[in-house]
């Protein structure tokens, strides 16, 4: 049977898996995809695997360097989607972006919550949105990829001791995006995964988390 005619239903363990590929032609080419990235990107950890997921999704090999781990990631994933965890976003795009196949997790945005919090004291509806949920982040999956002050707000709250399980912060842009990462990464003891510099964004904290969802899913 040649790759191109595999279908996702065909995946043995041994195969490259992507349980967000649903035709033949998706999967064709997210195999593809993935087997230039062991290459050009290295296929010895679970982390090499973020690291190539990234890479594609933003279509650019340099991205894999910038990525950065702290206190063991993918295993504090893999716990907290066996856990149930809840998943809080800072905005919809990455909400709509998280694989919903392969785990029980709820997937919710934090633009759904905290309106008045935002209009009283004049601060981004993310920010505001992680405040209203400060009492549910102990324990849960957050996952940054805009809203560079929604990732200072959690880091304030772990600095506080409320430890989400897993954060994810890859804010992109000029303003506070670099300087909220280097928060998360030297101000903060909580398993993460960021990246250095001003990129990031949506494609790569989609991403980051879609590749342990994914290895979650290859063990159930």
């Amino acid at each position: 049977m040649s790759e191109e005619s595999l279908h996702p239903e065909d995946i043995t363990e041994n195969m490259y898996t992507d349980i967000g590929a649903d035709t033949p032609e998706g999967f064709s080419i997210s195999s593809r995809s993935r087997e230039l990235a062991r290459k050009m990107v290295g296929n010895e950890t679970p982390e090499d695997r973020i690291r190539q997921r990234c890479s594609i999704a933003v279509g650019d090999w340099a991205m894999a360097d910038l990525m950065r781990f702290q206190n063991s990631p993918v295993e504090a994933g893999l716990k907290a989607l066996e856990n149930g965890a809840d998943i809080f976003t800072d905005i919809r795009m990455v909400s709509m972006g998280i694989q919903k196949r392969g785990h029980s997790s709820k997937v919710e945005c934090a633009l759904d919550y905290g309106a008045e919090i935002s209009s009283a004291k004049g601060i981004t509806r993310s920010s505001a949105g992680f405040i209203a949920l400060k009492d549910r982040l102990e324990g849960s999956i957050v996952v940054i990829g805009n809203a560079p002050s929604a990732l200072i707000t959690v880091c304030e709250f772990i600095d506080k001791g409320i430890i989400p399980a897993l954060v994810i912060g890859t804010p992109v842009g000029f303003v506070n995006a670099a300087e909220s990462k280097e928060l998360l990464r030297t101000k903060t003891n909580v398993s993460a995964v960021s990246n250095e510099g001003t990129r990031g964004g949506t494609p790569v904290a989609v991403a980051s988390l879609n590749e342990i969802i994914t290895m979650y899913a290859e063990k159930h």
